[in-house]
């Protein structure tokens, strides 16, 4: 509860309702969050040592996952030897953003490998996988132009 004179706790605007039991009585301040389920599109469903999952469906190689589909034919096995014509891959899926899950560690590419996709406006992040993933799910959930390619961890 805020006390008079105390900094908000939370953001001008914010909305929150009293539950029943508390009408009348102190104002209790609640949060409601709705899972919103979108089961038609692909996304990460775990991932672990070696492998990820996509709609349940586990992958032991590198992976290249859009909304639609989920592309096991990108030819990267791992992070060391990425060339430009593994970054070349992605410019006929027209990403907004591209998100590359690099393994356990987050590693970053040399800027000349990917400089097809940033003359192309392609945004590029590279993360470690679990956040790969992660980030996905969410710009995948708002219906975001996002690709993710993640490296066996």
């Amino acid at each position: 509860m805020v006390e008079s004179g105390a900094y908000p706790l939370f953001p001008q605007g914010t909305r929150f309702y009293p539950c029943q039991p508390c009408r009348g009585k102190r104002l209790e301040r609640r949060l409601a969050l709705h899972l919103e389920k979108v089961s038609h599109l692909k996304t990460f469903t775990g991932h672990g040592d070696g492998y990820v999952t996509v709609n349940d469906r586990r992958y032991e190689q590198a992976v290249v996952v859009t909304a639609g589909a989920v592309l096991t034919d990108w030819p990267a096995t791992d992070f060391a030897s990425l060339t430009a014509e593994h970054f070349d891959y992605f410019l006929p899926l027209q990403p907004e953003v591209l998100l590359l899950g690099t393994g356990r560690q987050q590693q970053f590419a040399h800027p000349q490998l990917l400089q097809k996709l940033i003359q192309a406006g392609i945004g590029i992040e590279f993360m470690d996988t679990p956040a790969a993933c992660r980030t996905y799910n969410i710009l995948v959930a708002e219906d975001r132009k996002v690709v993710a390619a993640v490296l066996p961890s």
